[in-house]
């Protein structure tokens, strides 16, 4: 069975400057993610990684190209439009783990349906299912400096998860942990995506980690330089 695209980039370009100082970070790069893919951005350093994904993130604005979330040019929408759009459709972690160091574990999850509801007790339960699914409840009332770094990135995880997003993208996740700690948050995601069909989207620096990914598309200077293909069982 054939799955619908969930995201579709297009020509892509991302250029810095003008004149002598021009700097082209992205150089018309295109592919595509099928819903329910776990796919992988590789690349050395400078080679477009976190530009490309600045762009699908909406954090940042392409010079031109189309990017598209099912169906719909996602670069057409106004500043509201794309805060909304992120709210609601895009899950977000992060190599900083980005928590609210003065909110509990729980609270952190519940920020962005905080947004819509308030902190009621829905957004409590939902939280307190997704901690626990994550092997977490007895740091519910935890603050981040209080947990390991592990443990952070769950929590961070989980606080993507909670809005019930369409993509998650997640920026080199393993950056700032150990072995152990990097190999359980990649068997984390891999069982997220294959038991409940999400659609996660990694920039991964480890070679060890590759095993995971359905798709791996590989970026030197700018280009694809190749795409390697259904290396996950």
């Amino acid at each position: 069975m054939v799955k619908e695209n969930i995201l579709s980039v297009k020509n892509l370009v991302r250029t810095y400057g003008k004149g002598r100082a021009k700097t082209e970070a992205v150089k018309g790069i295109s592919f595509e993610i099928s819903k329910g893919e776990f796919v992988a951005l590789s690349g050395p350093s400078g080679s477009g990684k976190s530009t490309t994904f600045h762009q699908i993130s909406l954090l940042d604005n392409p010079t031109s190209g189309i990017i598209s979330f099912c169906g719909q040019n996602i670069i057409k929408l106004n500043d509201e439009e794309k805060s909304n759009f992120r709210l609601k459709k895009i899950g977000y972690i992060f190599q900083q783990y980005e928590l609210l160091p003065e909110l509990t574990a729980l609270e952190n999850i519940c920020l962005p349906l905080m947004v819509e509801k308030g902190y009621t007790n829905e957004v409590k339960q939902k939280a307190e299912k997704i901690l626990n699914e994550m092997g977490l409840i007895e740091r519910t009332d935890h603050y981040p400096g209080e947990l390991s770094g592990g443990e952070q990135q769950r929590i961070a995880i989980a606080r993507a998860l909670v809005k019930e997003p369409e993509i998650i993208l997640a920026d080199e996740p393993t950056a700032n942990l150990d072995s152990l700690s990097g190999k359980k948050i990649m068997e984390i995601l891999k069982e997220l995506n294959k038991k409940k069909d999400i659609t996660i989207f990694v920039i991964n620096h480890e070679r060890e980690f590759e095993k995971y990914f359905n798709r791996i598309i590989r970026l030197k200077d700018g280009k694809i330089e190749k795409i390697d293909r259904k290396l996950r069982k």
